[in-house]
C-alpha cells in the first residue's frame, strides 16, 4: 500500500446545506446555493484516503463562508446578505444571536480542527476550491475569463521552491498553464493557517475541459509528483 501524501487538504465550499439555524431565513433555492458554493469540489477533491489528514464541511458557503475572517460582514462575508451573483440570501437578515450560533457550531469548529490537524506527519496545507469560469459580479475579475488552474500563496504562505514546483506539476498533469496568484491571492484560511504550517490555495476552473473525475486525476497526479519534496 502506498503511503499517503503528507498534506492536510481542505475543502471549505462543497457544501450544499442550509443548517436548522439558517431555515426560516435563507431564501435562495437549491440551485443559487449550488451556484454560490463550489460546484464539483466534493467529486474533484475526495482524496481522503491519499493525503494524511482531510477536512471538509455539509454547511453551504452562501450561508457560513470558512474562508473569511470572523469579521468580515461585508455582503460577501463570512455570514453574507447577497451571494457572488448579488442575490439576497435572507429575508429578514437572521437576528444576532443566530449568527452567533452559526459561526461557533460551523465556523470556529472548522477552523480549530485544521488547527489540530497541522501535526503528525503534515508537511503542507492545500485548500482546495473550484472557481466560476468567468468571475462573478462579486469577485476578482468580475465578467473576466479565469484561467483552468490558479494557485495562490499569498506572496509567502508556503516557500517559493514549493510554490513553482507544484504550479509545474500542475500544468503537465492539466496540460494548461496555472495562474499563480491571479485571480485569487490566497485565502483566509491560507494566510491564516500558514502560522503552522506552510498552505497554499488552489482554484480549477468549472469550465468543462474535464469531467470531475479526469479533474481529480489531474490533482492527484500533480500531488504524487510534487510529493517527494515533501519529505
Amino acid at each position: 500500500m502506498s503511503r499517503r501524501l503528507p498534506v492536510l487538504l481542505s475543502v471549505p465550499h462543497a457544501g450544499l446545506e442550509v443548517p436548522e439555524e439558517a431555515r426560516a431565513y435563507c431564501v435562495l433555492t437549491p440551485e443559487q446555493i449550488a451556484e454560490d458554493g463550489d460546484e464539483g469540489a466534493r467529486e474533484i477533491y475526495d482524496l481522503e484516503t491519499e493525503v494524511e489528514a482531510f477536512l471538509t464541511t455539509d454547511v453551504a458557503r452562501a450561508i457560513v463562508d470558512l474562508n473569511r475572517s470572523e469579521d468580515d460582514r461585508r455582503p460577501d462575508g463570512v455570514v453574507k446578505t447577497h451571494t457572488c451573483f448579488n442575490v439576497p440570501v435572507y429575508d429578514p437578515f437572521p437576528p444576532d444571536e443566530v449568527i452567533e450560533e452559526l459561526l461557533d457550531r460551523y465556523y470556529r469548529t472548522y477552523h480549530a480542527r485544521l488547527r489540530d490537524l497541522a501535526s503528525g506527519g503534515v508537511r503542507l496545507g492545500l485548500d482546495c476550491h473550484t472557481m466560476l469560469a468567468i468571475g462573478p459580479p462579486i469577485g476578482p475579475g468580475a465578467g473576466q475569463e479565469r484561467p483552468a488552474v490558479c494557485l495562490s500563496n499569498a506572496d509567502g504562505t508556503c516557500p517559493d521552491d514549493w510554490f513553482r514546483a507544484f504550479a509545474r506539476a500542475l500544468e503537465r498533469s492539466f496540460g494548461k498553464p496555472v495562474g499563480l496568484n491571479e485571480p485569487f491571492k490566497g485565502g483566509y484560511i491560507t494566510r491564516t493557517h500558514a502560522a503552522e504550517l506552510p498552505w497554499v490555495q488552489l482554484e480549477l476552473s468549472r469550465a468543462p475541459f474535464l469531467s470531475p473525475a479526469e479533474k481529480r486525476e489531474c490533482v492527484l497526479d500533480a500531488l504524487r509528483e510534487f510529493g517527494p519534496r515533501l519529505g
